[in-house]
This record gives C-alpha cells, structure tokens and sequence, in this order.
C-alpha cells in the first residue's frame, strides 16, 4: 500500500547541482534577457498605451489653452444650474473641466463631462472620449465616438476634414517635444479636485461641476 511519505519522496526535487546536467544557467538567464529586450507588446496593449499617451498630452494642451481658465469660471457661475441642461451648460467649460478631472485621476468624472460636451455637439470632446475608450480596449465604444468625430455632423457648421488629423499631430508632436506648458497638473488643482471630489453624495459618484474657487485657482495658474 502506497503511503504519503512514499508518495512525497516520489516528489522530491533533485539536489544534484544543475551544472552536473550540463544546464548553463547563466546562459539561460541571458537568452532569457535577451528574448525580453526583442519582446513587443502585443498591438492591443500598444493601442491602448498609445491612446492613453495621446489623451493625456490633449488635455494637458486643452487645460492650457488661452481662456480654458474664462470657460471653467463660467461653468462655476451658476450652481444651482443642473449639469444636465445642456441649453445654459458651457460646453467648453464641461471639455476643460473632464480633462482636468482625467488628469487628476477621476476618469469616471471626466467620460461624464465628454459626454455632456460631446452630446452639445463638441468634436474635441468626442475626440476624446475615443481615445479614453480606446485606453481602456472598450473597441466598440471608442469606435462610436470615433464615428462622431468623423462622420457625423453634430453642428450647424459642416465638418471639419483635416480635425482629427490636426489633433492626432498635435498629440505625436507635443509627446515627442514635449511643451513648457504642457506639464503635469500641479499640486494644487489636484487638491482642488479631490476636495470637490469629497462632495459627492449617496450613490453618486461624479464630481459635480467646478466651483468659484477652483476656477479662481485655474486663473491664478494660467496667469503665470
């Protein structure tokens, strides 16, 4: 009868050193190596790092562009004005908003802000909701959103041909170069956030829309 000490012993790893087989480990940690240094991600992975790349580097640009600042003090004018009500909404201000609120981590927040600004029609807005489902490997949805950007005539204006392609080189010129103003948000409209973040209520869990001191701080940064 077989017992568990038999079947354990059956299960031994061997001591003899590894040299003794004739197995180099050291040339098998360098082949190792070197099959990682040849690896590539695998196209998904690489779209989706790509597609969050370039959507930082927009919000960065839309963040510092001259009178993002004006837009967001705007939508802080009136808080008693549902978000929801597109008619009396900035819709620049609601763009400027989510991409602060995905720079500072509140990517939920901030798909809800595209949204409002994508649904009033604003290209840039839905631009970047592709790209945010697009990092995320949502395929479909960021197709649909690459659908409104491309096709879909959501103005009075006709559609501009050249808009997605002035924002795709944008996004590869400032992540190549790189831009004094392009930076990292900085402390302080992170904390501004966070604290408007602290704010949400019951099961809600979108930061609301900004408020005077937020927009006072935007100034103060976009002044230097």
């Amino acid at each position: 009868m077989t017992t568990i000490d038999d079947l354990l012993a059956d299960a031994r790893v061997p001591t003899t050193p590894a040299t003794a087989t004739g197995f180099d480990i050291g040339a098998a940690l360098r082949r190792l190596a070197a099959d990682a240094a040849r690896a590539t991600p695998a196209p998904d992975l690489a779209r989706a790092a790509q597609a969050a790349q370039r959507l930082s580097v927009l919000c960065r640009w839309i963040l510092n562009r001259p009178g993002a600042a004006d837009h967001v003090d705007r939508l802080a004018q009136d808080p008693d004005t549902p978000a929801t009500t597109v008619d009396h909404l900035d819709v620049d201000g609601a763009l400027v908003f989510a991409c602060l609120l995905h720079l500072t981590d509140h990517r939920e927040s901030a798909q809800f802000w595209w949204q409002l600004a994508a649904g009033a029609g604003h290209r840039a807005a839905a631009y970047c909701l592709h790209l945010h489902h697009l990092a995320l490997s949502e395929n479909r949805e960021a197709h649909h959103w690459l659908h409104q950007v491309t096709d879909t005539v959501l103005d009075s204006e006709a559609p501009d041909e050249a808009f997605l392609a002035s924002l795709e080189a944008l996004a590869r010129y400032v992540g190549d170069h790189g831009s004094s103003r392009a930076g990292g948000t900085t402390g302080g409209l992170e904390m501004e956030v966070d604290r408007l973040a602290t704010h949400v209520t019951g099961s809600c869990i979108i930061v609301s829309r900004p408020d005077r001191r937020l927009a006072d701080r935007l100034h103060a940064l976009t002044r230097r």
